[in-house]
């Protein structure tokens, strides 16, 4: 072992991942995603959401998380800023996500809480290429970008 740091959930977190220098952290019950400093433990940012956080994962330059709250399920793409849903993937009736990484690619794993089962959810498409940098390019910077070229 190298080193270890408090668990900001105080061993109730469910899900870890590590994406922009950072560990972000599930915490199931209290409904919360934390930014964490992995050398020190502390808390950077904390994301509410209205559902029971499954687990966490980025891809991309996304921030997914999954949900379960009765027999409900989904996947969602959040704002890493204000903890915004941006997009949501809902899963069918009793099927449940207890669990959540992604490839790096277009494909999702999903825990299957008791079912015994590991689901493979494809991620939507983008509609347009993503940069090098986690920023997403909008619309108008693309356009002001290409009506300048035509001009030179």
């Amino acid at each position: 072992m190298l080193a270890t740091i408090p668990a900001p959930g105080g061993g109730s977190d469910s899900g870890l991942t590590w994406a922009e220098g950072t560990l972000w952290v599930g915490q199931y019950r209290d409904r919360k995603i934390y930014q964490i400093d992995p050398e020190t433990g502390a808390i950077l940012r904390t994301i509410e959401s209205n559902r029971f956080v499954t687990g966490v994962t980025w891809i991309d330059g996304e921030l997914w998380h999954g949900t379960w709250e009765g027999d409900q399920s989904d996947l969602r793409r959040i704002d890493p800023q204000t903890g915004e849903v941006l997009e949501r993937l809902e899963m069918p009736p009793g099927v449940i996500v207890s669990g959540l990484e992604s490839d790096g690619g277009d494909l999702f794993y999903c825990g299957g809480g008791n079912s015994g089962k590991v689901r493979t959810v494809r991620r939507p498409k983008r509609r347009f290429a993503m940069s090098s940098s986690s920023e997403i390019p909008d619309d108008s910077t693309r356009k002001r970008t290409s009506s300048s070229k035509k001009n030179n």
